[in-house]
């Protein structure tokens, strides 16, 4: 079967110019030292630090970054390893919140992208003060959450928010594609596009602001490769194939993670290859993951247990590529064949 994501050309690549630059340029390792961020991988592409979020942000210097994810604790109680504390005060949490969130800012370039994963009840927080910050919102992005269960005197939760936020106008901005949505048991279109399915693009429309379709990423689609039948729509503002990494046979570390779908797709869609991206709360290492799978640089840090984020680092050095097939949240592990290739097009068996 046909991995279900096609990546469109830029739509900006025409009108922006990029001054190059590499992450090693950014933080030296007398500045690291002073920060007290410890370098605990490297690779050709990206350097993983250990140390706390503002620390390694207040080390970089202002408009460096083309992109920042953020995937910070969310004041669960949850364990995350010595020095972090998931169990704050409201107020206190929130303030902690608006310092990483303006550091973030700083280091963005002019147009840069700024993504926030957290709870609908941050969320909302973090976009008035983004907002206050003069960010330019994008969209709302609700990555579904299944499984979710009743809770008191409330609804049951459905979703996580994906906050988009830029730096002013968009400097990057990639159409991203997935293949229309069909029934996996009788295989007929469970849309029915208001009456325009035959006025649909060959390539589908635009993404979405529900995410609902992509396994994985493609850069370079051989149109021979997708046979006419291929039919593809563009993702939308509500993803229900992000799925939540809680079995223990897929798990890296203790706490919650990310499928690294879910990064491939945010750093497909609003970064260029070369360009750099930071994440820092680096946990399993997801971030780093997606962008060295597709071609960027890359920053990031974590302050509890850098173990499983170096191992997924060294397995895909190594050729071990991790697969996800949709919302089943059923992984697989491929190994890498000589192909250049490879790191951009994947298939399922």
């Amino acid at each position: 079967m046909w991995d279900n994501l096609f990546l469109g050309s830029p739509l900006s690549a025409k009108k922006t110019k990029y001054t190059f630059m590499t992450p090693f340029s950014l933080i030296s390792s007398s500045t690291a030292t002073n920060h007290q961020l410890i370098e605990v991988y490297q690779s050709d592409r990206g350097i993983l630090y250990q140390g706390d979020c503002l620390n390694f942000l207040n080390a970089l210097p202002d408009g460096c970054i083309d992109m920042v994810f953020a995937d910070p604790p969310f004041n669960l109680g949850k364990n995350y390893g010595k020095g972090v504390n998931d169990q704050m005060k409201a107020q206190e949490y929130i303030t902690w919140s608006k310092h990483w969130l303006s550091e973030s800012i700083r280091v963005l370039k002019p147009g840069g992208s700024l993504f926030v994963f957290n709870l609908p009840k941050w969320c909302i927080e973090y976009g008035a003060y983004l907002n206050q910050q003069g960010m330019l919102f994008r969209h709302w992005i609700a990555c579904r959450m299944p499984k979710a269960f009743p809770r008191g005197k409330k609804m049951s939760p459905a979703h996580y928010g994906l906050l988009y936020y830029t730096k002013g106008e968009p400097a990057v901005f990639n159409k991203v594609y997935t293949p229309i949505q069909v029934c996996r048991h009788c295989g007929g279109e469970i849309r029915d596009y208001g009456g325009h399915r035959k006025k649909l693009n060959p390539k589908g429309i635009n993404l979405m602001d529900i995410w609902d379709s992509p396994d994985e990423v493609w850069e370079d689609v051989i149109s021979s490769d997708r046979t006419e039948e291929t039919l593809w729509t563009e993702i939308e503002e509500i993803w229900s194939d992000i799925p939540p990494v809680r079995h223990r046979q897929h798990k890296t570390r203790g706490a919650n993670e990310l499928a690294p779908i879910m990064l491939e797709r945010i750093i497909a869609m609003a970064s260029n290859p070369e360009q750099i991206v930071i994440d820092p709360f680096g946990g399993s290492g997801t971030t780093f993951y997606a962008a060295e799978k597709l071609h960027r640089y890359w920053l990031g840090t974590e302050i509890g247990d850098i173990e499983p984020a170096v191992k997924r680092l060294t397995d895909l050095k190594n050729g071990k590529i991790e697969e996800w097939e949709s919302a089943r949240g059923k992984k697989k592990v491929k190994i890498q064949q000589d192909n250049p290739k490879q790191l951009d097009l994947f298939s399922y068996q």
